[in-house]
């Protein structure tokens, strides 16, 4: 399981590039499914089929893409700007190690103004967005050789294993959650299912949920489980925030089904599998937003796995955590009746 989610982290994918890394994911959920397809968005879809031909369809998610950068401009001597794919927080950006994607991969650096020729108050000051560049050593004609305006970039960092079973690593939010679909998949291979399980890895959740509501549209569950990552309790926030290594954290508010919630809650229960309860008052800030509008609307539910470290290059999970969602989710299939109703 760990080098499973390491591996995953490793991949290079940002909102609408995600097709750098789709064969690989829907490699990983093929051997357990009865049909993978890619959808025109770049979604991967795998189901594993009831043997009842009437059986309800569950919907299981993850979001594949991940935060980065955009080559907004070469300037005159080889250095690129930028602009942000999704959430980036210009503060952890000076001194930063990248991977330029274009013709072929390129590493650079995001430069900072030594503290030897900052003008005074200048340290006190976030430094903007537009005022960064990327150098990667080449001359302004190597790198336009290589290099063009609307080229993705990375982070340049790779998981690594911290103490008491935790991992580190750029984009766990919502890798671990692939980690998560992949071995339910397992879990389920050789069971007799009461419902299709439709398990989903989207694309461009953190530019606006798109793939997320095309493929709720097209599949159209009678159920559906998001699966992402929450705020894990750290040194500066224990607000809204959830232990890591306290388990799965079940969510509940108006964006959740309460029926959902409460076979959530109750399977976890029965099979003795920790869980943490997030109450949130709105828009949760996930797929399940999505999910729960589509059509004439789904029944739906929300498993988060506390991270730290949000959107920076060293988000951190517990592997208790992600293995408590998987268990959960394979406990809540096997409860599944061909009768349900939510």
């Amino acid at each position: 399981m760990k080098d499973l989610i390491k591996k995953l982290s490793g991949l290079h994918g940002i909102s609408g590039f995600e097709y750098r890394i789709s064969e690989e994911i829907k490699s990983l959920l093929l051997p357990c499914s009865d049909d993978v397809k890619i959808d025109a968005l770049g979604n991967i879809i795998a189901v594993k089929r009831s043997k009842n031909p009437q059986a309800k369809k569950l919907l299981i998610e993850a979001h594949t893409d991940e935060i980065g950068l955009m080559v907004k401009n070469i300037d005159e001597n080889g250095f690129l700007t930028f602009v942000n794919v999704g959430g980036v927080d210009p503060r952890i950006l000076p001194a930063m190690e990248v991977i330029v994607h274009g013709k072929k991969d390129l590493k650079g650096v995001i430069g900072a103004k030594p503290p030897h020729i900052q003008p005074d108050g200048e340290d006190k000051k976030a430094v903007k967005m537009e005022d960064m560049a990327i150098d990667t050593g080449l001359s302004c004609e190597e790198v336009k050789n290589l290099v063009s305006v609307g080229d993705s970039v990375t982070f340049a960092t790779y998981a690594k294993e911290l103490a008491n079973g935790q991992i580190t690593g750029k984009s766990l939010d919502d890798r671990a959650s692939i980690a998560v679909l992949a071995e339910v998949l397992k879990n389920i291979k050789d069971l007799s299912l009461s419902a299709d399980v439709y398990a989903v890895a989207a694309v461009q959740e953190e530019v606006g949920g798109f793939g997320a509501m095309t493929a709720g549209y097209s599949i159209y569950p009678d159920f559906a489980i998001a699966i992402d990552v929450c705020h894990g309790i750290t040194p500066d926030n224990s607000y809204c925030a959830y232990e890591t290594g306290g388990g799965a954290v079940i969510t509940m508010g108006p964006n959740i089904h309460p029926k959902m919630f409460e076979k959530l809650k109750k399977t976890a229960e029965k099979y003795n599998i920790k869980f943490q309860i997030e109450v949130e008052g709105g828009n949760t800030g996930t797929d399940a937003w999505q999910f729960q509008v589509i059509r004439e609307g789904i029944p739906t539910g929300l498993l988060s796995i506390p991270l730290k470290y949000m959107h920076t290059p060293v988000e951190t999970v517990h592997i208790d955590d992600v293995k408590a969602v998987i268990d959960l989710i394979t406990a809540f299939i096997k409860e599944l009746s061909e009768e349900e109703e939510f």
